[in-house]
């Protein structure tokens, strides 16, 4: 066992770690040692393989238990999958452990259990940006509430105390902000820029959106972003900052879907049960998009053609990179954008990351007010 350290989990993806990170910092302060336990389940951007990746799938982890393995920045996915995660253990304070959901809930607090005797520690704090960890499966704009619910479940089977931390309401796309602060209460504190800084260097190259927003906000930025992960803009507002405390019964009295997680044993049974009360599973989408990317139907894996979002424009005619990225702009900022992320630039206009870099040195060196860190302001003055 190691020194006492905090024990926090990230209900969702690779960008719910960042957001996890940042509310430890909030709770605890950036040098209270800590571990957070996420899933390597991310885009098809980064890890072209459908599904969550599990201990096999990594070189380089280290034991914590029996079968929890720590993520570090000498741990490496096994091609073809890809993760983001070891480059995140470099950049975050806190230790990575990785949750493998293939044993199911039950599986899960198992490893959730072995994280609490390596902390020492008998409680754990569940965090999720956005709040689909409180959707109840019937949201028409739910993408992915699997992860979250199994989160639930799981810490529902482990004997220890949980609370469960919502932050930035509505950021994610998943559940608008309007439905969610009903269900949230008053607001435990708001985030800070003081609070962003143990994470402020991911943002150069992690796709994290929900978490680039939550960073915005807690920075001041107000009103409308573009995303490219969600067919709809997300208007940041004064509660877009606000992080939420909820007790473990008080959320899956709001989540179906943990509720019908119980008992499960392995990730085929979990994923029938998304079928049966969200009616999809995130995973077979995401072996559907893979199939599509083979087969050259997708221009660009893991990522949905919305409503509403432009398509990548072509650099033909002799454009150069500043003028394609003002010709994106201006018409981006006709559909009322005042700031997009940065995954956004670079998708629409299908830049390549050495196109990306020159792209933010330029905007950079001609207008260093347009960069909002993380996101970039539109300046759609006509030239």
């Amino acid at each position: 066992m190691s020194s006492m350290k905090r024990l926090l989990l990230a209900a969702g993806g690779g960008g719910d770690a960042i957001t996890t990170a940042m509310t430890h910092a909030a709770l605890h302060g950036p040098d209270e040692p800590a571990l957070i336990l996420t899933y390597a389940w991310e885009r098809l951007v980064v890890d072209p393989v459908p599904g969550p990746r599990r201990p096999s799938d990594f070189t380089g982890t280290v034991p914590a238990g029996p079968t929890l393995r720590l993520v570090t920045p000498d741990s490496a996915p096994r091609p073809p999958a890809g993760s983001l995660l070891p480059r995140l253990a470099a950049d975050l304070r806190a230790e990575l452990g990785l949750l493998d959901p293939y044993g199911g809930a039950v599986g899960l607090a198992r490893q959730i259990t072995e994280a609490a005797a390596y902390c020492g520690t008998d409680h754990v704090d569940v965090v999720d940006v956005g709040g689909d960890v409180l959707a109840d499966g019937s949201e028409p704009t739910l993408r992915s509430p699997l992860g979250d619910a199994l989160a639930l479940a799981a810490c529902a089977h482990a004997p220890l105390s949980t609370s469960v931390h919502v932050a930035g309401p509505g950021l994610d796309s998943e559940v608008p902000e309007a439905s969610l602060l009903p269900l949230l209460g008053a607001p435990l504190r708001a985030l800070t820029a003081a609070d962003t800084h143990v994470v402020e260097r991911v943002f150069a190259w992690h796709p994290s959106e929900a978490s680039a927003l939550l960073v915005a906000a807690a920075r001041g930025i107000r009103g409308v972003c573009g995303t490219r992960d969600a067919p709809d803009p997300v208007t940041l507002t004064d509660a877009s900052p606000n992080l939420y405390r909820l007790t473990l019964d008080r959320t899956l009295e709001l989540n179906t879907l943990a509720r019908a997680l119980a008992g499960t044993t392995d990730l085929d049974a979990a994923e029938r049960a998304s079928l049966q009360v969200c009616g999809f599973s995130e995973i077979a989408r995401e072996r559907a998009r893979a199939a599509g990317a083979h087969q050259g139907t997708a221009s660009h894996p893991g990522t949905a053609s919305h409503p509403g979002t432009a398509s990548p424009p072509s650099s033909e005619g002799g454009a150069t990179l500043p003028e394609r990225f003002a010709d994106w702009e201006r018409s981006t900022a006709r559909r009322g954008i005042a700031y997009v992320t940065t995954r956004r630039i670079a998708e629409e206009l299908a830049l390549r990351p050495q196109q990306s870099a020159e792209l933010r040195a330029h905007l950079l060196a001609a207008s260093p007010a347009r960069h909002a860190p993380p996101l970039w302001r539109l300046s759609p003055t006509e030239r």
